[in-house]
């Protein structure tokens, strides 16, 4: 095949339509295989179904393994635990795993680093090209104002969204401690109610919204005596996270076998 053969997994959400109609609508990869879990509606039906387009002769499966045998790349944006199982799967297949997947506790990112032995995983908390220039930045201010400035990041997401903070709001966290010299566990105070005292210098506060149908919305917020400087990304479409996930399914075609970024993708 020409073109790398992609499958998407959860394949009726809001991501996975929108990764499908990217794919069907690139000249540059071909759609492979969709997977769904067992006994949801989509089993069995084209995915062309999905998104409003003839059909594609690609049927929704519910068996992962046989669907990521066929891929060069799988596309993630599921639950940890269901990524964690495709890792090894598209180990397996040495295919490309981007996961978009957000949510991930410690020992889970940890689980990931076995398949990346053996094939090329692509995981960020955001796959948009400007988050991830906000996040190289975020960075770099960081470490160019000490302690004086306190460090909070303030999200809005959609009522559906289940995790908080987002997972690009722990990546802008943690670009921001790197660029501290520290590590964000070191640095990041958990969500404040009640009686809670004076902030801790240097560490790093967060705040989450959720409500209506908000796309994505990001503040890396310094504040100093007298001035603040505001970092700020607003996502209204989710297009920009397809089109990030697809750039990175392709960047890993020609790359070994490792752990890498929406950073490397995008050489930032």
């Amino acid at each position: 095949m020409d073109k790398p053969g992609i499958v998407i997994t959860g394949a009726s959400g809001r991501m996975g339509r929108m990764l499908i109609a990217q794919v069907l609508d690139s000249d540059k990869m071909a759609l492979v295989g969709a997977l769904e879990r067992p006994g949801s509606e989509w089993v069995g039906r084209d995915v062309g179904e999905l998104v409003g387009r003839p059909a594609t002769g690609v049927l929704v499966s519910d068996d992962p393994v046989a669907t990521i045998a066929k891929a060069q790349a799988v596309i993630d944006f599921t639950t940890p635990e269901a990524t964690l199982a495709f890792a090894e799967l598209a180990a397996q297949a040495r295919a490309v795993h981007v996961i978009g997947t957000t949510g991930f506790d410690a020992d889970q990112i940890a689980r990931l680093k076995p398949a990346a032995r053996h094939a090329p995983i692509i995981r960020a908390g955001n796959m948009s090209l400007g988050v991830n220039l906000l996040t190289a930045l975020a960075r770099k201010v960081a470490a160019a104002l000490d302690e004086d400035w306190d460090i909070e990041v303030v999200e809005a997401h959609h009522r559906h969204k289940v995790d908080a903070p987002s997972g690009t709001a722990l990546m802008l966290g943690a670009a921001a401690a790197e660029g501290r010299g520290e590590t964000l566990e070191t640095l990041r105070t958990p969500a404040r109610e009640g009686i809670t005292g004076a902030r801790t210098r240097g560490t790093i506060g967060f705040s989450a919204i959720r409500g209506g149908d908000v796309v994505g919305e990001h503040d890396l917020i310094f504040a100093a005596d007298g001035e603040r400087v505001v970092l700020r990304h607003l996502a209204t479409d989710r297009r920009i996270f397809a089109r990030g996930a697809l750039k990175a399914a392709l960047w890993g075609q020609d790359k070994g076998p490792g752990e890498y970024d929406m950073m490397d993708v995008l050489g930032l």
